[in-house]
């Protein structure tokens, strides 16, 4: 395949507002249907709530009402005083992005609440979360910082060095 010539094109507001809805619905479904899967086979089919469950779920509720809260206030629009659009908000699905990080923690979120009806050694995916968050603040911040070459002099010319050099004779006597 050949490589595309030219400009790539980019997307329009209007186009960038109906993308991040497509996006927060296909989100708000996933995490509607965890929480009422989890919900219905634990209250229904296994009758029981033990504390572990509990805590589990008040935890991945805190997770997924943040992580969708957090999305919607990016993709939020705006409008002018006429009502036209003027911004179509950030775009959810661009790459690299930090909405990316949030869609993936809301996808191994659901996923750890779904196989946790299997067993509650699936749980400990979750653990990769933090893991994954230190791994990307130490390649992204910490490494460059702590890891960086010391800050060269610049060099001085010849002239400037006798110059110096003799300001420093003059506050010396």
């Amino acid at each position: 395949m050949a490589p595309q010539k030219g400009k790539v094109g980019t997307k329009g507001q209007k186009q960038i507002l109906e993308e991040n809805n497509q996006t927060l619905n296909f989100y708000r479904i996933m995490i509607l249907g965890s929480n009422g899967l989890f919900l219905a086979l634990n209250g229904f089919v296994f009758s029981e709530f033990a504390y572990f469950e509990v805590a589990a779920f008040l935890l991945v509720a805190v997770v997924h009402i943040s992580c969708y809260q957090f999305l919607s206030y990016m993709a939020r629009p705006k409008y002018s005083s006429t009502g036209q659009l003027a911004d179509g908000g950030l775009d959810l699905n661009v790459e690299s992005g930090v909405a990316e990080h949030v869609k993936d923690l809301v996808i191994v979120t659901s996923g750890c609440q779904t196989l946790g009806l299997i067993s509650r050694y699936f749980w400990i995916l979750w653990a990769f979360v933090p893991l994954r968050a230190f791994h990307m603040l130490w390649k992204n911040v910490l490494g460059p910082y702590f890891f960086a070459p010391a800050p060269e002099e610049p060099d001085v010319d010849e002239k400037k060095q006798r110059k110096m050099a003799r300001k420093m004779r003059y506050a010396a006597q």
